[in-house]
């Protein structure tokens, strides 16, 4: 059977480590403005008609993004099976965390206007204040220590993932910086979208804002490039069969200072990915309020960011820090043959639906969020 596919085995890993990445950066993206929005409520949004502005700017939305997030677990799940064992099991705390969040924000959405009471509203806003932190915070803490490689191996009889860490250790001083980072993506993602879909006062404090977070992302995207190029232990991969079995003992690991911008040396044309995250958030630091214009400079800079670390890591998906040769790579931690096939046609069906939908959903929403919509709306937070 597998003689009758049309593309080869390394093709095929290749193909599915695109889509992976493609998936992060659509939920990165697309529910990342709800996080950053969340994360500004109280801060735009001085009276209880501004703060319900602001929420009703992504409450028609957030629910059709989260997709993104469910849509790169599955695909870990069917196409990484191993990656999904060994990061789960890895970053189980701070998954759960996550998911905590993730809970947090529909039940302040929808429990916010239960009750018309000050002090009632005002916790529910700090709920969904949290929340959104909490997501952009723990999703940059995750990367982070992805680059720095978990401590985790493979047992050498059954492959079962061990991890060997504590999640106090998830959180060092680069982890940080990339956590820091993300709050700062985030925010600026959030902030624009305020600044373009609401009117002053409430886009004026969002232009304020986009601009201090877009400045703030630049500053911590150069000084991690050069954290990582000067100061971090890279690794290299060889003696792996691309197109064979996955057996991620097969290889061998070597580590040295800067090994993570290799790449970029092999293939100059990677170079665009970090000339993308800092040009994406330079243009909002200079035209906040420029629209559906920055907008898309915010989304591209957060996809350079994330189009970055994964040139800077390939072909690793997981690496280890405590057993560098059973980091998972590309190469030797997919499904066969047969199911990255299988999937990536079920892909091509249904991704441009969900794609076509989501576009018409956001043409139908289009337009300002003003204190008038918000008002004459019943079904409005």
């Amino acid at each position: 059977m597998e003689n009758l596919i049309p593309l080869d085995y390394a093709t095929l890993r290749v193909i599915w480590w695109a889509l992976l990445g493609a998936l992060l950066i659509g939920f990165a993206v697309m529910d990342g403005f709800d996080a950053g929005v969340a994360a500004l409520l109280p801060l735009v949004g001085k009276t209880d008609t501004e703060r319900r502005v602001v929420i009703n700017v992504v409450g028609p939305v957030w629910e059709g993004n989260q997709v993104w997030l469910i849509t790169a677990g599955g695909a870990i799940f069917a196409a990484w099976p191993m990656l999904y064992a060994a990061s789960f099991s890895g970053l189980y705390l701070a998954m759960m965390l996550i998911l905590f969040a993730l809970i947090l924000r529909p039940l302040g959405f929808k429990y916010r206007s239960k009750f018309e009471g000050t002090a009632w509203r005002n916790v529910w806003d700090g709920v969904l204040c949290f929340s959104g932190v909490v997501i952009a915070l723990v999703c940059g803490v995750a990367m982070g220590n992805v680059i720095l490689g978990l401590p985790h191996g493979l047992d050498p009889g059954t492959l079962r993932p061990v991890y060997t860490g504590a999640f106090y250790q998830l959180f060092t001083p680069f982890a940080l910086l990339a956590g820091v980072l993300s709050v700062a993506l985030l925010v600026m993602h959030g902030a624009v979208l305020l600044a373009w879909r609401t009117e002053d006062p409430i886009a004026g404090r969002a232009r304020g804002w986009a601009r201090l977070a877009a400045l703030l992302a630049v500053v911590l995207f150069v000084l991690g490039g050069f954290w990582v190029a000067y100061g971090l232990n890279g690794q290299v991969a060889s003696g792996f069969d691309m197109s064979g079995p996955s057996n991620p003992l097969a290889k061998t690991v070597t580590l040295h200072v800067g090994a993570w911008m290799n790449n970029f040396h092999t293939w100059p044309w990677m170079w665009i990915a970090p000339i993308l995250g800092v040009a994406g958030a330079l243009l909002v630091l200079l035209a906040p309020g420029a629209g559906a214009l920055t907008f898309i400079a915010s989304a591209a800079s957060i996809a350079g960011v994330i189009l970055t670390a994964g040139f800077a890591l390939f072909p690793f998906l997981l690496p280890s820090s405590s057993q560098p040769a059973a980091g998972l790579t590309v190469w030797d931690a997919s499904s066969s043959h047969m199911t990255l096939w299988i999937m990536l046609l079920a892909v091509a069906v249904f991704l441009p639906i969900i794609m076509l939908y989501t576009a018409w959903v956001y043409r139908v929403m289009r337009g300002k969020v003003t204190h008038e919509s918000v008002g004459g709306t019943p079904n409005s937070y």
